[in-house]
């Protein structure tokens, strides 16, 4: 099997970008399932419904989210309503929505890591209960871990060595040299990048990340639009679930206005 895993959409540059280019890409990669965090996909702040839905519509299989998951107004009931887009299982329970979910003999987990994001509960707990979980219906596990550190990072992926797929890092949006299979099967890479405009500081105009750091004002940011990318990692598994292979990608993609 093999499993595409698109890094954080940023912004209507990274939308339009998966809209685009990701029938095809599938086909290109011979990809059985595509996962896709789209927590940046609006305007950098959060995701819609309607965007949900495109992004599914577009190819992605299960949508993952991140620390922005309550980031557009009106968003929260949309995730009581869907099995295919999850928000990090380690919020809150009382929280809408779902961290765990599994499609077509693939388990995606989503979690939230603990330095400066500050989730209800350590990922290292959490995800214990829903390995566990996801292992009674089906061997192929594909964790995504929103977080900072990537020493956090890196341990998860090899505490859960030999018992998941995948443990794939998102959140910094800057895609690491570190694609790999750890001992057991487990493929890893700290962050397998962004989906957006790379001409950017992490997705924004540099102007508004600059002043910040210069002044300390509460600039607002605003979506940069050059050196649009797809950016992810392709994993490839056996149907016990163990990974044989783990590959960086990085696909640029025409801006495409509108």
């Amino acid at each position: 099997m093999r499993i595409l895993f698109v890094a954080d959409v940023f912004g209507a540059p990274g939308r339009r970008a998966l809209e685009s280019r990701l029938p095809s890409l599938r086909t290109e990669l011979g990809v059985d399932f595509c996962i896709v965090n789209g927590e940046n996909a609006a305007d950098g702040r959060g995701i819609t419904a309607k965007i949900c839905e495109r992004l599914l519509a577009a190819g992605a299989d299960v949508i993952t989210l991140g620390n922005w998951v309550w980031g557009q107004k009106g968003f929260a009931p949309y995730l009581s309503g869907t099995d295919r887009v999850l928000r990090p299982a380690n919020l809150s329970p009382s929280t809408p929505g779902q961290g765990l979910a599994i499609h077509d003999g693939v388990a995606v987990i989503n979690l939230l890591g603990q330095m400066t994001l500050n989730p209800f509960e350590s990922a290292f707990v959490t995800v214990e209960r829903l390995v566990e979980e996801a292992a009674r219906e089906t061997p192929v596990i594909v964790v995504d871990f929103h977080a900072e550190a990537t020493s956090e990072k890196v341990a998860l992926a090899y505490h859960l060595a030999g018992r998941v797929t995948a443990v794939l890092g998102t959140h910094t949006h800057v895609q690491t040299n570190d694609a790999r299979v750890l001992e057991g099967g487990t493929a890893a890479i700290t962050d397998a990048g962004m989906t957006g405009p790379h001409d950017s500081i992490i997705g924004s105009r540099p102007d508004g990340p600059i002043k910040r750091f210069v002044t300390g004002y509460p600039v607002r940011l605003e979506v940069a639009e050059g050196d649009v990318r797809i950016e992810g990692a392709l994993v490839e598994c056996g149907a016990d679930g163990r990974a044989v292979s783990c590959e960086a990608i990085r696909v640029p993609v025409p801006d495409q206005a509108g």
